[in-house]
């Protein structure tokens, strides 16, 4: 009779069920491995993406690794590819880069069919966490539940990290230098989430591992993925000359001797706008109102915007963490 029993049950399961191994043979050629800037005071120079278009496109979380015009992209199965970072959405963590080979067919994930999952769902973790697949060694993959979902409390180091949204809390140690940017994916291999850095909850003081739901970034994915292209904004036209540069906020940028000097603050005036908000010498400027920044060149044309009544709002790296402070726009000589 047990013998019957067991059959039953058997034949009861259902014809879709996907074992977790089939699973991770399925996922591994979509996940990449990302190598970039770092590398100097403990910043890790590289980190993960996944494939979200069949023509190369590539996401992954915002993070220092990106601050060059060209990353290095290694493949499941070993090939290498210049990539081109296309833009970024700093308030939601999304990175968004190209393999610049042209005529390629890669297996993707398609973000519009991305799974939600509650509390309890067992998951998939790949990612390529302390490096360890320098070449065409698979990524690692980690199982565990997710515990719960709410909006993200915490930091980086000191700071408030920019995302603050809704989140998935792993019950698996998954959050490890070089994670960033891979995926979580339920045990049948639905797309669910995005690895996030490694943060600390500043409510409880502890590290915490989790993942941004995919619901929170695929329409910016798709915007990026269709355009093609990071879209830069024209320099202001001669009859609406630049109004304000970075001194007028009291901050003094570094010499701009090469063509992309990365934006780095050299000194902040005391008593000024800049001094007030807390920036400091050594700051390097990221985003100015959720533009990119990569020169202080580009800084000064964004500044160049500005009229009285807005609000300037960087984004700026000081550390290993970022740092978020708005400067209201003041009429000059108020």
């Amino acid at each position: 009779m047990a013998v019957v029993i067991l059959a039953c049950a058997a034949s009861a399961r259902p014809a879709f069920a996907q074992s977790a191994d089939e699973t991770i043979r399925q996922t591994l050629p979509k996940v990449v491995k990302i190598y970039g800037a770092g590398g100097l005071r403990g910043l890790a120079a590289y980190s993960t993406g996944f494939i979200v278009s069949p023509e190369g496109h590539i996401a992954t979380v915002w993070s220092h690794v990106l601050d060059r015009d060209e990353v290095t992209v290694v493949l499941n199965d070993g090939r290498r590819y210049e990539a081109k970072v296309l833009g970024a959405e700093p308030q939601l963590d999304l990175g968004m880069l190209k393999i610049k080979e042209e005529g390629l067919d890669l297996p993707y994930f398609d973000v519009s069919q991305a799974a939600d999952a509650a509390p309890g769902t067992r998951v998939l973790a790949f990612s390529n966490m302390f490096k360890v697949a320098v070449g065409d060694e698979p990524v690692s993959v980690l199982h565990g539940v997710i515990a719960a979902k709410w909006d993200l409390s915490a930091r980086r180091g000191r700071f408030r990290v920019p995302y603050q949204g809704p989140v998935y809390v792993v019950d698996a140690i998954t959050n490890n230098p070089g994670a960033a940017g891979g995926v979580l994916t339920t045990r049948d291999g639905k797309l669910v989430g995005v690895i996030g850095k490694e943060l600390r909850n500043s409510e409880s003081n502890t590290w915490i591992n989790y993942a941004i739901p995919i619901e929170q970034i695929k329409e910016p994915i798709a915007q990026i993925v269709e355009s093609g292209i990071y879209v830069e904004r024209k320099k202001p036209e001669e009859d609406n000359p630049r109004r304000y540069a970075a001194l007028d906020f009291g901050l003094v940028m570094v010499p701009d001797v090469l063509y992309r000097t990365p934006a780095y603050v050299d000194s902040v005036l005391s008593g000024s706008p800049a001094a007030e908000a807390g920036l400091k010498p050594d700051d390097l400027v990221l985003f100015v109102n959720e533009e990119l920044m990569q020169s202080v060149r580009m800084l000064n044309d964004e500044l160049g915007y500005l009229e009285a009544g807005d609000t300037l709002r960087l984004i700026v790296q000081r550390g290993s963490g970022l740092v978020t402070v708005e400067l209201a726009v003041e009429r000059k000589g108020e």
